[in-house]
């Protein structure tokens, strides 16, 4: 079974990953691990952090002459903010001492207050660094190696913003992977010019105001295989595996399969995607989606459709947010540290990410194999049984 461990803060030397269940033989170079760390700092509204952070990659093992020997891969991630700052040396050294600045303002909406009530802190930082967003880095090295396994099944993960605030993309069809360049280049990854421009006007009127925006992003997966996840037990069912990813990232208060929330209001006879025969590709197609890909906690191989429900951001460029000094006991306001008008592109490739985390490891866990051509054989014999 793939499965991944990161370590680090936000403001730390660097942030670390191991990943283990990697079959051997998977290619593999730190330039294509950072090529899907700098998707994950686009978008408009981002920080001026973004504009500076590099995310140097370094392969420290698992991985010799450019494919995986099938031992854990362990990738670290440099913060570069660390070594261009003396002040990040001294806050966040491992070394015994104090700092000198202690944070004692919690955020409303962040981890800092209960955070600093469960593990006994004074300061804030011994909670906020690693619940940053930040920590996402090592979750993108670890699904850039996820999307390279998946991808030698014909798999294909790609993410679009369908909302930002109150501005929505009008409905459309399903981008598919031809279309990704497109939606990357957008400013705020929207694969409408008219939502695209709705988005932005929306962000700027929020950073005229110091305030953020929260948002919707739209996960699609082509080509996954039938039979990812299982009936059988509660924590095999591939809806809930993705549920909890999808939560797992940094502010997201909500996710939906399909059209869950909408089809909550249908009758069962509106609410399913019929089934057909397609007799020139031998096998069985739904006539629509709104079941997301999967039945039974099973996916059916259509594509996987995942969304995902940002919150605003919890810092704001222009602190409002009521608050109590944790060391006076008085009403003041939150802290600010350096943020973003918001995140919601960079959480669409972050909800790509846990995606593709979850399907490769359902994968390995259905198809197995040592080497990567084992496992590619195996699921190879699997799809031929359905032709028929």
């Amino acid at each position: 079974m793939l499965r991944y461990l990161t370590a680090g803060e936000s403001h730390g030397r660097a942030l670390t990953v191991i990943v283990e269940g990697l079959p051997a033989g998977l290619p593999i170079l730190a330039e294509h691990v950072e090529s899907e760390l700098a998707r994950r700092r686009l978008g408009y509204g981002r920080g001026p952090r973004q504009r500076f952070e590099e995310d140097r990659v370094t392969l420290v093992g698992g991985v010799r002459h450019g494919r995986t020997l099938g031992s854990p891969v362990s990738i670290e991630i440099q913060n570069s903010e660390w070594f261009r700052s003396d002040k990040w040396h001294a806050e966040m050294s491992p070394e015994p001492g104090a700092t000198e600045f202690p944070l004692t303002q919690p955020r409303p909406g962040h981890a800092d207050l209960v955070g600093m009530q469960k593990y006994g802190f004074t300061d804030a930082r011994d909670v906020l660094e690693r619940a940053s967003a930040r920590e996402t880095a090592a979750r993108v090295a670890a699904g850039a190696l996820a999307k390279q396994l998946l991808s030698h099944l014909g798999v294909g993960v790609l993410s679009h913003v369908v909302r930002m605030g109150d501005a929505a993309a009008p409905s459309i069809t399903l981008p598919t992977m031809a279309d990704l360049a497109a939606i990357d280049a957008s400013e705020v990854r929207c694969f409408s010019k008219s939502g695209e421009d709705a988005m932005i006007a929306a962000i700027k009127a929020a950073a005229r105001e110091g305030d953020s925006l929260g948002g919707i992003v739209e996960v699609i997966a082509h080509g996954v295989p039938i039979g990812l996840g299982s009936h059988v037990h509660w924590d095999r069912k591939i809806d809930a595996l993705l549920a909890q990813a999808i939560m797992s990232i940094q502010a997201v208060k909500g996710v939906e399969i399909g059209d869950g929330w909408e089809v909550a209001g249908l009758r069962g006879s509106q609410a399913h995607d019929p089934i057909s025969w397609d007799a020139t590709e031998h096998r069985y197609v739904r006539d629509s989606h709104r079941s997301g890909g999967t039945e039974g906690g099973i996916t059916t191989g259509e594509p996987l459709i995942v969304r995902a429900a940002m919150k605003p951001l919890a810092t704001l460029n222009k602190p409002t947010l009521k608050t109590v000094d944790t060391l006076t006991k008085e009403e003041t306001v939150s802290f600010k540290e350096r943020t973003d008008v918001t995140a919601v592109p960079a959480m669409g490739v972050i909800a790509e990410t846990m995606v593709a985390l979850v399907l490769a490891a359902e994968a390995q866990r259905k198809f197995g194999g040592d080497s990567l051509s084992e496992f590619v054989r195996n699921a190879t014999s699997f799809r031929a049984t359905l032709e028929s």
